[in-house]
């Protein structure tokens, strides 16, 4: 066994990387970048509530063009649903997806949109462009007071994605400068009262 997996060990590296480059592309929404963006990262502890991961930040020349971030929500139906998001200079999401979750298959699974069946009008793509300050109550499905779509029948998977998005993405609003400017490949240490 130990043969096999040093043979192959370089490859599944390989595949990994592709696939997280595949997710973060999707986020980035053709925002262009010259950098190797998944040597530009930095894992950031101490963001509390907000559940922020790895952060990779997309630059064309040295300047900044989008953060994009992993984050999580702990409360979907299923439970635990991580995500990346991309936040770009002015603000605004670029995207969104579902990296995993456990969502119930055919009810609530719509958030990842391999599973969406309305592909023509993806559920997950209505954060695109959205604004990281945007008050919390903008934060909510719109079952509850807020801006955001929900599909019938699963409108927990659709609160708790929609709050950790927003958590988060007001959270790296915030700390966008020093997070484009500390040290690649550093944990990025801020107290954030909350």
């Amino acid at each position: 066994m130990a043969v096999t997996y040093e043979m192959t060990r370089e490859r599944i590296r390989a595949a990994i990387e592709q696939q997280k480059m595949l997710r973060i592309d999707e986020v980035l929404s053709g925002l262009h970048y010259d950098n190797a963006l998944l040597e530009d990262e930095i894992e950031v502890e101490g963001s509390g509530k907000s559940r922020i991961g790895k952060v990779w930040r997309a630059r064309n020349g040295n300047d900044p063009v989008a953060l994009v971030f992993e984050t999580f929500a702990p409360d979907g139906y299923s439970g635990r649903i991580n995500l990346v998001v991309s936040l770009d200079n002015e603000g605004r999401i670029g995207g969104v997806r579902v990296t995993s979750h456990k969502e119930t298959p055919g009810l609530g699974d719509y958030i990842d949109p391999a599973k969406d069946q309305k592909k023509e009008n993806l559920w997950i793509n209505q954060f695109m462009k959205a604004d990281a300050t945007a008050p919390a109550t903008h934060w909510e499905v719109k079952k509850d007071g807020g801006n955001f779509d929900y599909r019938t029948g699963a409108t927990v998977t659709a609160r708790a994605v929609t709050r950790a998005v927003g958590r988060a993405a007001a959270w790296v609003d915030a700390h966008r400068e020093a997070l484009f400017t500390a040290p690649i490949g550093t944990r990025f240490n801020a107290e954030q009262k909350e």
